[in-house]
């Protein structure tokens, strides 16, 4: 039952500025900083390399207009899930979201607060993973427990309270993190360039003994990793149902933050190749702290770390704050537990969502298994990314009269050419790891008992719904109303 005090559905305190930030920190991590390594190694030329960067940059813009159009005709709390759910019915956004709550936002965010407490162990000795506080043998396993991997779970948890405090507040955290992102990667390529020990050779092949060499293998490889490393634009869509006025600030948002992503994506790697050679840039596990060492001084390299620290704090808070909306929704569709729908009524919060979502994600740090079940799931997530396309064909088709105050630009063209893409990368990742992609699948396949248990519920609550507002799903309608 519900409690009386409940509000009946988020704010919109969030600002076009707030989701621009949202979008800018969601896809900024700490890939930037190592990927362009990987990419130079595959492709061996960093002219090609940086064509590579446009590319996958202009992939996501598309993918970035369809959600626009999806999110302008349903600017609620879900994103996704809500497009899903429209497009291809309730089970179909049930496996998404129940994806998402077992492995890929949950493992994803263990993932990333691991990342963030290396690289601040790196910058502050004392917090390093090298520090075991706890280790044992069970089962033939070794577990270990770190002082990163506590740093780990203190960042999540502090995140967390932000998140359920105040989404405001929680917007402050992704803005500040998004300026440092901007304002540091600005000043760091004027210095370079200006003040920097750096050629501008460095982009013509070289023929040296260690340069990376081309081949379509290692281009392949490239393009999945660089399609990765743009991904988080999702979240501000996940975030819609507290975001002024969304039908216009949401697709406002994809775009510009899109945009300045790509640019800032290029200027780094541009950067980058300008203070390493090839040869040197492929032998790099960190690339930014071996350009900004080549640049200026070791000093200014032990100072990147916990710029990539700040940056990648930034990033999970906004998957701690998209990943609860998408529960909240599972909820109120009675498709999840019950308690996920429940807004705090002060601070107007998924605030059981959130916990629940805490608590798993720690379990995850604790025991170490995130990496494997991320692994096994990666299929599963790429074709998230042909059904979010794939649902603005079908919603044009059954829902030709609901109100699109943006449309995407170059349909359907523009979004079948992404879905070649998806569907390729797709099928890449199931020939390259078909026993991993399958089970993924499988284990997926596993939220289907509590799907059919939930089932009877969600039926009930949809038809209560339709009896009380029959007009609310009827195209065109606007379900729900939007009074941003």
């Amino acid at each position: 039952m519900r409690i009386a005090t409940e509000p009946d559905k988020f704010a919109r305190t969030l600002s076009l500025f707030d989701a621009v930030m949202l979008v800018v920190s969601g896809i900024v991590g700490a890939s930037i900083f190592i990927v362009p390594a990987d990419v130079l190694r595959g492709v061996g030329n960093p002219l090609l390399a940086l064509l590579l960067w446009v590319v996958v940059g202009a992939i996501t813009l598309i993918v970035g207009l369809v959600c626009g159009e999806l999110g302008a005709m349903f600017p609620e709390a879900g994103g996704q899930y809500i497009y899903f759910r429209e497009a291809f019915g309730g089970f179909a956004s049930f496996l998404y979201g129940w994806v998402l709550f077992t492995v890929a936002n949950s493992a994803g965010l263990a993932a990333m607060a691991i990342v963030f407490a290396l690289f601040l162990g790196r910058a502050i000795p004392s917090l390093s993973a090298e520090h075991v506080l706890y280790a044992k043998a069970m089962f033939g396993v070794h577990f270990e427990f770190t002082r990163g991997s506590l740093v780990a779970i203190l960042s999540v948890v502090l995140l967390t309270a932000v998140n359920v405090r105040s989404v405001k507040l929680a917007a402050w955290v992704q803005n500040l993190t998004g300026m440092v992102y901007l304002g540091m990667v600005a000043i760091i390529a004027g210095l370079g360039f200006i003040l920097g020990r750096g050629s501008w050779s460095h982009f013509l092949p070289h023929a040296a003994a260690h340069a990376p060499s081309f081949s379509m293998h290692g281009v392949g490889l490239a393009l999945i990793v660089l399609i990765f490393t743009y991904d988080g634009w999702s979240y501000v869509t996940w975030a819609a149902g507290e975001i002024e006025n969304a039908r216009r600030n949401l697709p406002l948002a994809l775009i510009i933050g899109i945009l300045l992503i790509v640019g800032t994506y290029l200027l780094v790697n541009v950067l980058f190749m300008y203070a390493l050679p090839p040869e040197s840039m492929a032998q790099q596990t960190t690339v930014a702290e071996g350009a900004v060492t080549a640049m200026f001084s070791a000093t200014a390299g032990k100072w990147v770390s916990l710029f990539i620290a700040v940056v990648c704090g930034g990033a999970m808070s906004g998957v701690v704050l998209g990943g609860a909306r998408i529960y909240y929704c599972m909820a109120k569709d009675g498709v999840f537990f019950r308690s996920m729908g429940y807004l705090h009524p002060r601070w107007n919060t998924p605030a059981i969502g959130l916990l629940a979502q805490c608590a798993w994600v720690v379990l995850l740090i604790a025991s170490g298994g995130y990496e494997e079940l991320l692994a096994r799931f990666v299929f599963m997530i790429t074709l998230t990314y042909v059904a979010t396309v794939g649902a603005v064909f079908i919603l044009r088709r059954t829902q030709p009269d609901r109100p699109r105050p943006y449309r995407c630009p170059g349909y359907p063209w523009l979004p079948a050419a992404y879905l070649l893409v998806a569907v390729g990368l797709a099928l890449s990742t199931l020939l390259s790891r078909p026993g991993q992609s399958l089970t993924g699948l499988g284990l997926a396949l596993l939220g289907i008992p509590l799907y059919l248990g939930f089932g009877r519920r969600s039926r009930q609550l949809r038809a209560a719904e339709e009896a009380a507002t029959p007009s609310a799903v009827m195209p065109g309608s606007g379900y729900p109303a939007d009074h941003g």
